[in-house]
């Protein structure tokens, strides 16, 4: 006996502005997961009556694309999402009734019109900040610099497919000390490497042995320069 087709759900409105939004995490709310970000956004995205496109289906969602959210625990001045609209919005406007919405460590920062082709692949790497305590300069400057000079820097995480092996070396763009500070960018390859892969690779190679661990903040992501600068992935 023939299976009986399940109707469709209602017919969505027509997605007609598609915008792409920086904003930033901060304080508490670096703990918070990318999951928790999601319910606090379609929260904000109700509050503030954005006219938000939907998926068709008995069950439909909103339409908003997150692209390689920081781990949890990293501070970030530089989330992006995509968002589809049923209605023209002027980016600014937009901007000021996602901030007003959202929680006071989550701030919109920036708000654009998408430009062609996928947003992840316009995010080709990352400026990180890992802050240590002022008294650990000279071993954060030892490490950094046994740390370049090699040619190779391997460390294993555990992840969701299971242990993996990750060459920190080679995804290091550029390495340099501001105060008892590292600022790294680390261009996106495959498998991801991650601030605390740098950490672990401080340690192994450079003899790191922090007195408590930094605060990582990222500082930026986007298209990779050649002068290894990290461009805006909204203009």
């Amino acid at each position: 006996m023939a299976r009986q087709r399940v109707p469709d759900g209602p017919e969505p409105d027509p997605a007609v502005q598609r915008v792409r939004v920086r904003y930033a995490k901060r304080g508490r709310l670096r703990f918070s997961s990318t999951r928790d970000f999601q319910r606090a956004l379609e929260r904000a995205v109700r509050r503030a009556q954005i006219p938000v496109a939907f998926s068709a289906g008995f069950h439909p969602h909103p339409r908003i694309s997150y692209a390689n959210a920081a781990p949890t625990g990293t501070a970030s001045e530089a989330e992006y999402f995509e968002i589809l609209l049923t209605e023209e919005r002027d980016p600014e406007q937009l901007r000021d009734a996602l901030d007003a919405a959202l929680p006071t460590d989550l701030v919109v920062l920036d708000v654009a019109p998408a430009l062609p082709g996928a947003l992840a692949d316009r995010l080709e790497a990352s400026c990180w900040r890992l802050d240590f305590v002022a008294g650990d300069l000279a071993a954060v400057e030892s490490a950094v610099g046994r740390l370049l000079e090699r040619d190779a820097a391997t460390v294993s995480r555990m992840t969701k497919k299971g242990e993996r092996e990750f060459d920190v070396r080679g995804a290091i763009a550029a390495m340099s000390l501001d105060g008892a500070s590292a600022i790294v960018i680390l261009r996106h390859l495959t498998p991801l490497v991650r601030p605390d892969d740098v950490l672990t690779a401080l340690g192994m190679y450079g003899g790191l042995r922090p007195t408590r661990p930094p605060q990582i903040t990222r500082l930026s992501q986007g298209p990779l320069q050649q002068n290894a600068t990290i461009g805006d992935p909204l203009r």
